[in-house]
């Protein structure tokens, strides 16, 4: 298809100077987590269409590989598409399966362009980033539940590197302010039966449950919560409120209208955002999958990341990874959140944190929002007094 508003004669003119890029897509449409990962996608081709749509230098070529969440797959699929010669790699949700391919790039000297959130604490030259980390979304949300819900939390989550490093920094960052985590609770990935651990958070009372669950152990355990609390005359949402760094508009559809409202997420993205920008990037999304999933921030940073690597790519004019990170560092983009950029020296993303509650609609009033864009701080050098530096916090102001 060509370029739209191009003809032939100067689709012919530009052709000469057009740099077409292999790009794999690794993102899991079916598994347990598939209700984010599938946004993630539609991120991904959004921004594509964009690109090769768009009269610029760069025209994607894609190759899509669907892992279905099956962590040994992940590790296949890359083999496969770097053998073709692809060069960049959109994908990954879970640190697990991240933390799998990784070796492979190196190895290569390709690129992986990962767009979650994850933990952080974590260093690859051959990986960008343009998720959030720890400074971006913990931190604020812990500032926010000691302050608004309490001192005591009760930690569930998927046993897997996302749940126990998000539990180790909450334990060590609430200590200090007089805070505790009374429990950590860990379910393998896809895990539905909660019952116990249902039990143990109604006895303790916590302030507020710290939510690492991910997919449809996520969902369940929310219905089943909500459920329990209302059999006891519980106002869950008041009483026992679940915050964490991954709900998003997607998930919310999953659970249900009976446990839909009132949980708490930090994130750097939310589709109510009343910005121009957002608004253009929710309509298109939705123009271009009108049968969903929703948009989220998962996917917003997928859609960043493919961004991000076409403003690379025209101004490195090459493709091999070490041009790319030569000139990653000077660019930037208006992104649906607000203006974004990578750091030259983590090849993190600088981003604007925000907490939000969700609401009987499926979507998230936002509460809470950053003045500016955050740099990322991987390893909580600059914002954790555990390594000797002075704390630093994104101070968040009450969103209009």
């Amino acid at each position: 298809m060509r370029p739209i508003g191009l003809t032939r004669s100067v689709e012919a003119t530009l052709a000469v100077s057009i740099i077409r890029v292999p790009l794999g897509i690794l993102i899991s449409s079916d598994g347990p987590y598939s209700v984010v990962s599938r946004s993630m996608l539609c991120g991904a081709l959004l921004a594509i269409d964009e690109v090769n749509f768009a009269a610029g230098d760069v025209r994607f070529e894609p190759t899509i590989g669907n892992p279905g969440g099956e962590l040994s797959r992940y590790a296949a699929l890359t083999t496969d598409m770097l053998a073709a010669g692809i060069q960049h790699v959109v994908g990954c949700y879970t640190s697990s399966s991240r933390k799998e391919i990784i070796p492979l790039f190196e190895k290569a000297d390709t690129l992986l362009w990962y767009p979650s959130h994850y933990e952080g604490f974590e260093t690859s030259a051959n990986v960008i980033y343009t998720g959030a980390v720890a400074n971006q979304h913990l931190l604020p949300l812990v500032d926010y539940s000691l302050t608004h819900l309490g001192p005591r939390a009760f930690g569930v989550g998927s046993n897997y590197i996302w749940a126990w490093e998000n539990n180790r920094i909450l334990r060590e960052a609430i200590g200090p302010r007089g805070g505790t985590l009374l429990a950590e609770r860990y379910f393998p990935v896809g895990c539905t039966d909660f019952g116990q651990v249902i039990e143990a958070i109604l006895v303790a009372r916590p302030s507020f449950v710290f939510n690492t669950l991910i997919g449809v152990s996520s969902y369940q355990f929310l219905r089943d919560l909500r459920a329990a609390c209302v059999a006891r005359g519980i106002d869950q949402p008041n009483d026992i409120p679940v915050v964490s760094c991954t709900l998003s508009e997607p998930e919310l559809e999953a659970i249900g209208a009976e446990a839909i409202d009132g949980h708490i997420t930090s994130s750097v993205y939310f589709s109510t955002l009343p910005t121009e920008a957002n608004r253009r990037f929710v309509a298109a999304y939705a123009d271009r999958f009108p049968d969903g999933p929703a948009v989220s921030a998962d996917a917003e940073a997928t859609y960043i990341a493919v961004r991000l690597l076409a403003l690379a790519l025209a101004d490195a004019g090459a493709t091999d990874a070490a041009s790319i990170k030569r000139v990653i560092g000077r660019q930037s983009i208006a992104a649906p959140q607000g203006d974004v950029s990578i750091d030259a020296d983590t090849m993190h993303p600088c981003l604007t944190p925000r907490i939000a509650r969700s609401n009987a609609k499926g979507r998230f009033d936002i509460l809470r929002e950053a003045s500016a864009p955050v740099r990322a701080d991987p390893y909580l050098i600059r914002s954790s007094s555990r390594y000797g530096a002075v704390s630093v916090r994104p101070v968040l102001r009450v969103a209009s």
